[in-house]
Formats: structure tokens, C-alpha cells, sequence
């Protein structure tokens, strides 16, 4: 995904944020989220599910509000709860947007996922087992299809301009920035819906993660699980969630009067191609950079990265590493994960969501349960408390299995 240079960057000159949306541990909308962020909670519970005791690990960032709320039963019955976290997103983000009246053929939705409806997967598949094929649901393939998210969001909005759904583990959803923001630079679509979803929370899912070492154990210390960047750290908590921003081209936000959150300046994208799970710090400094140099900008200019550090203890030393180097020691850089869990796919847009809002409200939210960051981070760690700061730029970074590197640099409208 270039702009001339093989391999590394993808400028998208004039496409700007004019909304965003989300349902994730800590609210089921964008100001609750946000205002629980800046308070310093957390949206890591115990596992309500009748499965959680097959399973050594029994903990999530679990949604706040429950998407019937928003959709009601019978819409919530057609389709796999990643879909529902996703359309819930996608209705808030339209709303914050104002509705944009775009033609559907100048309308694009990309939504990423990691893992896909795989609750529908598996409750599908013991319902054939136990009550045979005749009884699952009609609706069955839809619903466990990694394209799910993106295609739900597409009906939502009506999209017909193009319905994009990158899999790149827990790059997912910043791909689909980066997508939708192409999409807009290259002159195929005026506006874009764009974002991650998840609702991985599974039998299979924890246990494979539990069994590949990733997710923290800290079970009686529910709030405190998720440790990015401490001392302490000993792995993520995973998380069910959506967000979603509305990309859109920016004489076209002007000439209706949008009220503009934040500039898409430029994104890089990298693979490492190095180790399927172990990531390889090259490969992070090469999409900071290619980013900035698609922004135009350099590390200096950089005054807030929100970091993909999911809290283990390998990945958040490398992008310590990576950020030092590419950027440099000056930033003021934050994790959310400590209080949302770790959205896989949908990790990189909330950051990206919550980025905007620290520039348009001057503070940036703290690394929720850092008490003694690791002596070998040299970076500057928003801890404590939140931090009043003008912010005029920030990087936000997501990673995922497999070596995907997504940096993206968003600027003050």
C-alpha cells in the first residue's frame, strides 16, 4: 500500500474525521467510553459464560451495554454479535457525522476483523452435532464469514462504492483506515465507513491465546489485569468491541458545513515477514516512518503516540524500541489497553477514536494500572493520571500475528 514507494507508505491527502462511534468495556457510546477512560476504570470482568470453566482464563473486557438494547431481538437473531458490536458503531459514527448525504455509489464501508463470528461457528456446529442439520440456523453462514462486520455496516449505511474487510489479525481495523482512506485519496468513494469489530470471546479463542502464552492470569485482580508497559506486565486481557470513524474527503466535509475531529496525514504499512507471532522491531520503525513521510512531518513533530502495547512482555518492549527509534523519547505516549482489554481487530481504530478526542480536548488519558513502568521503556508513559496537553498530532500504531504494521498519522482539523 504505497503513494510511489514500494513497500511502505500511502499518503491520503485531504480526508478528514467527521465522526466516530464505538461500543466497547467501558460504554456502550464514544462520551462514556471516553469519560471512563479519562476516570481511570476498567471494563475487565469475570467470564459470565456457562463455558468459562473449561478454560484456565476467566476474564474479558466484556461490552457494557448489550447491542439488543440498540438493535432489538429480532435484528440481533440474524446476525453474530461481532455484526451487532459493529452496526451499533456504525449507527453512532453516521449520527456524530451528521449523516452526510453522499450518493451509496460514492460510499464505502471497510470494517476489519481478527477472528470473525466465531461464536456462530461454534454454537452452529453443536447444534448439527446434537440436533442435526435441519436445525441450524439459516442465517448460519452470514453470520460466522469474516466479511460479516463489513457487509452489515455496508447495509446499515447503504454503501455501494466498495465493502472491504482486511483480516490482518490485530491490524485489522487500522488496515481499514487505511483502506477507506485510499479509497477517498484515489478518487473512488467522498466518504467511508471505516473501523473493527470483535466478539471473540470463545471457548477456542481464549484457550488457543491461553495456550500460545498471551493472556494474563492476574485472575483475582480483575481491574488490574491489563499491565501495558509496567513492570509487571505479564500478558493482554482479551476484549469484545466496535469502532468506527467516518473518513471523508475534505472539500467535500467543508461544503456541508462538518464539523471536522481530526486529518488522516498518512499511513504506513509494513510486513515484517520474520515470525508469526514474535514481532520484529524493523518492521514497526519502517511503517512510523513511512507514515511520517507520508504526513510530511518528522518524529519531532509528533507530540502523542497511543500505542498498540497490549501488556506483554516481549511486545511492549519492542514497540518501546521501535517508538524510540522512529520517533524519538519526546512524546507523550499512552496505551488504552490497560483499560479496555485488548480489541484485536478493533484495537487500532479505538485508539485511533480516542487520539482524536485527546487532541480535540487537550488531555491525554493515562496507561490505566501502570504503577511501576518497566525501567527498560524509556518513553514517556502518561501515567497516574491524565495529562492537560495541546496535541496538534499523534501516531497511533496497531500490530498483529503474522507481522502486520499499521502506523497512522492523524493531525488537528
Amino acid at each position: 500500500m504505497t503513494a510511489g514507494t514500494a513497500g511502505a507508505a500511502g499518503a491520503a491527502p485531504g480526508v478528514v474525521v467527521t465522526g466516530i462511534g464505538a461500543t466497547t468495556p467501558l460504554g456502550g457510546d464514544v462520551p462514556s467510553s471516553w469519560a471512563r477512560l479519562l476516570a481511570g476504570e476498567s471494563g475487565v470482568r469475570e467470564l459470565p459464560h456457562p463455558w468459562a470453566g473449561e478454560v484456565d482464563v476467566r476474564i474479558a473486557g466484556l461490552l457494557a451495554t448489550e447491542p439488543v438494547e440498540e438493535l432489538g431481538a429480532n435484528r440481533c437473531r440474524r446476525i453474530d454479535r461481532i455484526q451487532q458490536a459493529a452496526v451499533v458503531a456504525a449507527r453512532e459514527a453516521w449520527r456524530w457525522a451528521g449523516a452526510p448525504a453522499v450518493e451509496p455509489e460514492r460510499l464505502a464501508a471497510v470494517v476489519g476483523t481478527g477472528v470473525g463470528g466465531v461464536s456462530t461457528l461454534l454454537a452452529q456446529d453443536e447444534i448439527r452435532k446434537v440436533r442435526g442439520l435441519r436445525m441450524m440456523s439459516p442465517y448460519a453462514m452470514p453470520m460466522l464469514l469474516p466479511n460479516g462486520p463489513a457487509s452489515a455496516v455496508a447495509l446499515e449505511v447503504t454503501a455501494r462504492a466498495a465493502t472491504l474487510a482486511p483480516a490482518g489479525a490485530c491490524a485489522s481495523g487500522a488496515e481499514a483506515i487505511v483502506l477507506g482512506a485510499m479509497l477517498i485519496a484515489a478518487g473512488q468513494a467522498d466518504v467511508a465507513v471505516v473501523g473493527g469489530a470483535e466478539a471473540p470471546l470463545a471457548p477456542v479463542t481464549v484457550a488457543a491465546l491461553d495456550r500460545l502464552g498471551g493472556l494474563s492470569r492476574r485472575g483475582g485482580d480483575l481491574a488490574g489485569a491489563a499491565r501495558p508497559f509496567a513492570a509487571d506486565r505479564a500478558g493482554f486481557v482479551m476484549a469484545e468491541g466496535a469502532p468506527n470513524l467516518v473518513l471523508e474527503r475534505a472539500d467535500h466535509a467543508r461544503a456541508r458545513g462538518a464539523e471536522v475531529l481530526g486529518v488522516v496525514a498518512g499511513h504506513g504499512v509494513t510486513s515484517d515477514a520474520h515470525h508469526v507471532t514474535t514481532p520484529d522491531v524493523r518492521g514497526q520503525i519502517r511503517a512510523a516512518r513511512a507514515a511520517l513521510h507520508a504526513a510530511g512531518l518528522s518524529g519531532t513533530d509528533i507530540a502523542h503516540v497511543s500505542a498498540h502495547a497490549t501488556g506483554t512482555p516481549v511486545g511492549d518492549q519492542v514497540e518501546a524500541d521501535a517508538i524510540a527509534e522512529a520517533v524519538g523519547l519526546h512524546p507523550a505516549v499512552t496505551s488504552v489497553k490497560g483499560a479496555t482489554g485488548h480489541l484485536l481487530g478493533g484495537s487500532g481504530p479505538l485508539a485511533a477514536a480516542f487520539a482524536l478526542l485527546t487532541m480535540r480536548d487537550s488531555v491525554i488519558p493515562a496507561t490505566v494500572n501502570l504503577e511501576c513502568q518497566d525501567p527498560a521503556i524509556k518513553l514517556d508513559v502518561v501515567a497516574g493520571a491524565p495529562r492537560p496537553a495541546v496535541v496538534d498530532t499523534a501516531l497511533v500504531q496497531a500490530f498483529g500475528f503474522g507481522g502486520h504494521n499499521v502506523a497512522v498519522v492523524l493531525t488537528k482539523g
